[in-house]
C-alpha cells in the first residue's frame, strides 16, 4: 500500500500544477456547457472614400491563389520551348545528314532547303544555296525517270553521279554570272522574261495554250510555270552579260551595220563580216521561206523579221549566242525570205573562268 502511494505521488509530481488544478474542476458527468457565440468585431462600412482601400484588401487576399496559376503558365511555356528547340535541333541534324552525308534529293529535303538557306558552295563572297542545286538536279532526274524510264539504282548510279556534278557546276556558273552582272550593271526584268516566252510560244514551241504549256513543263521537267521562268531568267541574264562583255564582237557588228546603212550591198557586207560559214557563199541568204513557226530561227530574230517591210534592214539583234542583222527581201504576211549577218559571241565560260581565277569556288559537298 505504501509502495502504491509512493507511485501516485511520483506521477503527481510529474504533472504540472496548473494542469492538475484544471483537471480538478472538470466533471465528466456534468452536462456540457453551451458554447458562447463568437464575438464579431465592428464591420467597416464601405463608402466611396474607402472603396479603393477595401478593393486592395480583397485583392491582396486573392493573390495567394493566383501565384500557383502563374507558376503553371511559366512551366507550360518552358516545356513548350524545350519541345520546339528539341524539334528544331532534330530537324537540323536530319537535314545536315541528308544533304551533306547522304546527298538526298527527295521532296521533303527540297522543301526544307527552300525554307533554310543551307549552302552548297561559296563563290567569292557569295554563298550558293543548296536549293539551287536541287532545283537543277531534280529536273534532270524527273525527265530521265518519266520520259526515258531510267532507273538510277544499280548501274544507273554512275549516270546519277554525272547529273550531280553537272547540276553543281551549273549553279556555280550561274552564281558567277550574277557576280559579273552586278559588276556590269546588267539585269533582267520580269517583262523581258514574259516577252521571251511570248516569242517562243509564237513559234508554237511551248504548246498551243496555257494548259498544254503547263502540262508539258510538269510532265517533262517536273516544273511549274514559275520554275520555267526562273530558269529562263538565268539564261537571259547570261546572254545579256556576255553581250555586254564581248566588246570586240559588238564593235564588229556596229561596223557591219554602219556599212549597210551607208548603202553598201548587204550581200557584200555579209560575206565580209558574218561568222556563219554559209554566208561566204550565199551572202547570208537563209535559203528558205521563213514562217513564224520555224523552229530553226531564233525567236528574237523571227519576231524582228515579221516587223520589217520588204527591203528593210534591222538593227543589231541579241539572239543569245549570236548577234544578228537581218534584211527582208520578200514578205507576204505569212512568210518572208531574208538574209542575215551573224556574229558569234564568245562563250561566257571564258568570263566565268577568269572570275573563278580571281575568286576560287569552295564547295561543301564531295561526290
Amino acid at each position: 500500500m505504501i509502495k502504491k502511494f509512493k507511485k501516485v505521488k511520483k506521477v503527481r509530481e510529474l504533472v504540472p500544477e496548473v494542469v492538475a488544478e484544471k483537471a480538478a474542476t472538470l466533471n465528466p458527468l456534468a452536462p456540457p456547457k453551451p458554447e458562447e457565440p463568437p464575438q464579431l468585431g465592428p464591420v467597416q462600412r464601405i463608402t466611396n472614400e474607402n472603396i479603393t482601400e477595401h478593393r486592395e484588401e480583397v485583392l491582396k487576399g486573392a493573390r495567394k491563389y493566383i501565384y500557383p496559376l502563374q507558376h503553371s503558365k511559366r512551366r507550360i511555356v518552358t516545356v513548350t520551348l524545350s519541345i520546339v528547340i528539341g524539334a528544331l535541333v532534330a530537324f537540323m541534324i536530319y537535314c545536315g545528314l541528308a544533304l551533306y552525308k547522304f546527298y538526298q534529293y527527295n521532296t521533303f529535303v527540297y522543301r526544307a532547303t527552300q525554307v533554310v538557306p543551307f549552302p552548297i558552295a561559296k563563290t567569292g563572297g557569295n554563298y550558293v544555296d543548296y536549293e539551287n542545286y536541287l532545283f537543277e538536279l531534280r529536273h534532270y532526274i524527273h525527265y530521265y525517270q518519266t520520259q526515258q524510264q531510267k532507273d538510277f539504282s544499280g548501274s544507273g548510279q554512275q549516270q546519277l553521279l554525272q547529273f550531280r556534278k553537272q547540276a553543281l557546276n551549273d549553279v556555280i556558273n550561274n552564281s558567277y554570272v550574277k557576280i559579273l552582272a552586278r559588276q556590269n550593271r546588267v539585269s533582267v526584268s520580269n517583262k523581258e522574261v514574259d516577252d521571251r516566252i511570248a516569242e517562243v510560244r509564237a513559234q508554237n514551241r511551248l504548246g498551243s495554250n496555257n494548259k498544254v504549256f503547263a502540262d508539258v513543263l510538269r510532265d517533262y521537267w517536273g516544273w511549274s510555270v514559275n520554275d520555267f521562268k526562273r530558269s529562263l531568267k538565268d539564261q537571259i541574264l547570261a546572254e545579256k552579260v556576255v553581250a555586254k562583255l564581248d566588246t570586240a564582237t559588238n564593235s564588229r557588228a556596229q561596223q557591219a551595220l554602219a556599212q549597210v546603212n551607208s548603202g553598201t550591198n548587204f550581200t557584200d557586207v555579209a560575206k565580209k563580216f558574218s561568222d556563219d560559214p554559209s554566208a561566204k557563199d550565199n551572202g547570208g541568204d537563209y535559203g528558205i521561206s521563213i514562217t513564224k513557226e520555224n523552229p530553226n530561227i531564233p525567236p528574237q530574230v523571227t519576231e524582228e523579221l515579221f516587223k520589217l517591210k520588204q527591203g528593210q534592214v534591222s538593227g543589231i539583234i541579241d539572239a543569245g549566242p549570236t548577234l544578228e542583222i537581218v534584211k527582208v527581201n520578200k514578205t507576204n504576211g505569212a512568210s518572208v525570205t531574208a538574209q542575215h549577218i551573224s556574229f558569234k559571241l564568245k562563250d561566257i565560260q571564258s568570263y566565268i573562268n577568269a572570275e573563278k581565277a580571281k575568286e576560287p569556288v569552295k564547295t561543301y559537298v564531295h561526290f
